[in-house]
């Protein structure tokens, strides 16, 4: 079944609303408003959203995302953004389950799934990151660390929301640090991962749901990576802070 695949600029905490202009000025030289076939979003930390959108300026063919998201809908949660306060600025994506936020927060599958059901109530599109750290992987335990992101990250949602929310594959050991998953070795890990969402949701959503893969890309690899039958799109890092790279790694998702 044909995907539209999906690129995402995860910023993490770089970009503050006057580099995000700049880095936009930049990206729209590159007119990939002309490059179909491909959504593209940007997803930048909290303050600088307002910029990003303000230099959109309406453009249709980027969408916004955030990094993050509450358990809550509102009240005395210090520091905490609400899905209510995304959707009112404009965001339609939102990241939730990052490697990151799990090592540093210690978010768990089930807190997780807390935040993908208020996303999904909201009218946002989840990208919800899975992966396996090095120690997990060499201990064999690869495809039992996925299934239970996946079963318990999931957990309580219908067919139709899984099918149409992102699950963004990144090894634990390949985020910030140049090193990358091989295609094949990417490409077995996002056919297991779609297995098991067709054990637990069936058919349809396994045929729909877009599995990104994350983990140092760059240009160098990203044709390799999006060449693979279930790599629909990637969710970028470091190279998606320069405005030719991040074009670069559309470009090859579009082909």
């Amino acid at each position: 079944m044909s995907r539209t695949p999906i690129i995402a600029a995860n910023w993490k905490m770089n970009m503050g609303p006057q580099e995000a202009k700049e880095f936009l000025s930049a990206f729209k030289e590159e007119k990939l408003c002309e490059c179909k076939g491909v959504e593209k979003v940007i997803v930048p930390p909290f303050v600088t959203i307002p910029a990003v959108m303000e230099a959109l300026n309406g453009c249709q063919c980027i969408g916004v995302g955030a990094q993050d998201v509450s358990d809550h809908d509102n009240g005395a949660f210090t520091g905490e953004i609400s899905t209510a306060m995304l959707s009112e600025i404009g965001c339609k994506y939102v990241v939730v389950g990052h490697s990151e936020r799990r090592q540093y927060h210690g978010e768990t599958n089930t807190y997780i799934n807390k935040k993908i059901k208020k996303a999904l109530a909201a009218g946002l599109v989840p990208i919800y990151c899975i992966g396996e750290t090095l120690a997990q992987r060499e201990a064999g335990e690869l495809e039992k660390i996925l299934r239970s992101q996946v079963e318990e990250g999931l957990a309580g949602l219908s067919d139709e929301q899984v099918a149409g929310l992102v699950i963004a594959y990144e090894p634990v050991w390949a985020i910030g640090t140049g090193k990358t998953a091989s295609a094949t070795d990417a490409q077995a890990a996002h056919a297991f991962i779609r297995s098991v969402v067709k054990e637990t949701f069936g058919t349809d959503a396994a045929d729909k749901v877009r599995i990104q893969y994350g983990g140092s890309v760059k240009p160098a690899n990203a044709s390799e990576l999006m060449a693979c039958p279930d790599i629909d799109g990637a969710l970028v890092g470091g190279a998606a802070l320069k405005a030719a790279s991040f074009a670069a790694i559309i470009r090859a998702a579009a082909i």
